[in-house]
């Protein structure tokens, strides 16, 4: 690689750091889709990949089109920060420079460094149009950069979506889409292949990609989205050898009820707790070429099956109740009336709202719930909510359930502005200590519109 790569892709990794707070989706600023999550010194790296809206030297305006790799970091699964670009198309050498084909990447860490595997389309030979997909490495010290390239991709394989599984015994396996689902072993330096690659058999028919390969309790799970119908649902294989034969044992996400073609995934383990990252097209709800990644706990039967995952808006971690807790993205909600709709439709990167009416005059209260908010050790005053209601009523925050202890009331005045209310709380509850349920609760009106909630 020449100085001027080194250092362009140097800078890309140096550049400042930026802090997301989130619930789903986990990026909250930017399109974010085929999340590789890894465990490293105590933090929680994904490296995605990149959607963007298609500049005008992109010959498809209604396809896929990514550029470069950013890579996110977070030590609690609720602030994320992103470290910036790490590997661009302009700069990978190997890498066609207006190709906007750089899909599904994954990074791993052995001898010392990181691995960053990614596909991109290659430059073309003179005269020729398409040069077809590789998967190049680029390599750093840290899992946040700077990553170096490799000059050219791996070679004897093509394809997309690879995903670098390192086995207890320090083996290397790369798993990748390229004529069905691939898997062989690496050589030790990880960048050349160590065995002949073998295709996976027995999966029912319907198109596959995207593989992660991840062990648990013994067992090697081959994972993949699968497209049975229409949409990709994600499904999986088992085997005791990395090498298989594998077993194919279904789906464990359902295709998604909404418009969004794609998923793709993986998993991580946090403190005994595995965590499925995967995407959706909750910023772009007209457009599923724009996705965001999302994160939420998976579970195991007995015999290590995977207990299907249903996406929430939720997601995972524990949210601090001096944040600004996003009560939109709600883990329960009242039968009836409530929904989360965007505060400004004409930038979904605003963020969301949670509608709470009620047009038949029920008794019984609306309410939404947010569970996991860690109240702390220090004694807590004050409550504020930022809400709009047209014709005013009362607000309750409670703990634990909706009869549960009350945090604070809020009676609101009819305005058609978003306000930010403060109330003291309640002199009994001022102690409150440790990880709770928040339960928000509309007592009287019929409509409030409700951003978020925050304690001091």
């Amino acid at each position: 690689m020449n100085l001027s790569r080194i250092l362009l892709t140097a800078a890309a990794a140096l550049l400042s750091s930026i802090s997301l707070s989130a619930q789903n989706p986990i990026i909250r600023d930017d399109f974010s889709a085929d999340p590789s999550a890894h465990l490293f010194n105590g933090r929680v790296y994904v490296y995605p990949s990149h959607d963007i809206p298609a500049p005008p030297d992109y010959y498809r305006r209604d396809w896929f089109c990514m550029a470069d790799y950013h890579v996110y970091s977070s030590d609690n699964l609720v602030d994320w920060v992103d470290h910036g670009v790490i590997v661009d198309q302009v700069t990978a050498p190997w890498v066609r420079d207006n190709g906007y084909s750089m899909w599904a990447p994954d990074c791993n860490f052995k001898n010392g460094k990181y691995y960053f595997y990614f596909p991109a389309g290659q430059k073309p030979k003179t005269g020729a149009f398409f040069a077809g997909n590789g998967i190049g490495v680029a390599v750093s010290d840290t899992p946040y950069g700077p990553f170096v390239c490799e000059e050219k991709p791996i070679q004897g394989i093509g394809g997309i979506d690879p995903c670098i599984f390192i086995d207890d015994d320090g083996t290397p396996y790369l798993a990748w889409s390229g004529r069905g689902l691939q898997l062989a072993r690496l050589k030790d330096n990880m960048l050349e292949l160590d065995s002949e690659p073998i295709t996976l058999t027995g999966i029912p028919r319907g198109q596959t990609e995207g593989p992660f390969l991840f062990k648990r309790n013994g067992k090697y799970y081959y994972t993949f989205p699968w497209v049975e119908d229409s949409r990709e649902a994600l499904a999986y294989c088992m085997s005791d050898n990395p090498l298989g034969p594998y077993e194919f044992k279904g789906k464990f996400m359902e295709q998604s009820e909404t418009i969004c073609w794609t998923n793709h995934h993986s998993f991580v383990e946090v403190d005994g707790q595995w965590i499925l990252f995967y995407h959706h097209n909750d910023y772009s709800p007209y457009f599923d070429k724009n996705r965001s990644v999302c994160a939420d706990y998976v579970g195991f039967n007995p015999d290590g099956t995977i207990i299907p995952v249903v996406p929430t808006l939720r997601g995972v971690g524990v949210t601090k109740a001096t944040s600004l807790i996003q009560i939109d993205r709600y883990s329960d909600k009242s039968e009836k009336y409530v929904a989360s709709e965007f505060v400004n439709a004409s930038n979904p990167f605003d963020g969301w709202k949670a509608v709470l009416w009620n047009t038949t005059q029920e008794k019984e209260p609306r309410w939404i719930s947010y569970n996991r908010v860690d109240f702390g050790k220090d004694k807590l005053n004050t409550a504020t909510v930022r809400l709009l209601s047209n014709a005013g009523g009362k607000l309750e925050l409670r703990a634990d359930s909706i009869d549960g202890p009350l945090l604070a009331q809020f009676n609101v005045n009819g305005n058609f502005l978003w306000v930010e209310k403060t109330v003291i709380l309640e002199q009994d509850i001022k102690d409150i200590k440790g990880i709770h349920d928040l339960y928000l609760l509309m007592t009287d009106g019929n409509h409030f519109e409700v951003d978020w909630v925050n304690f001091k």
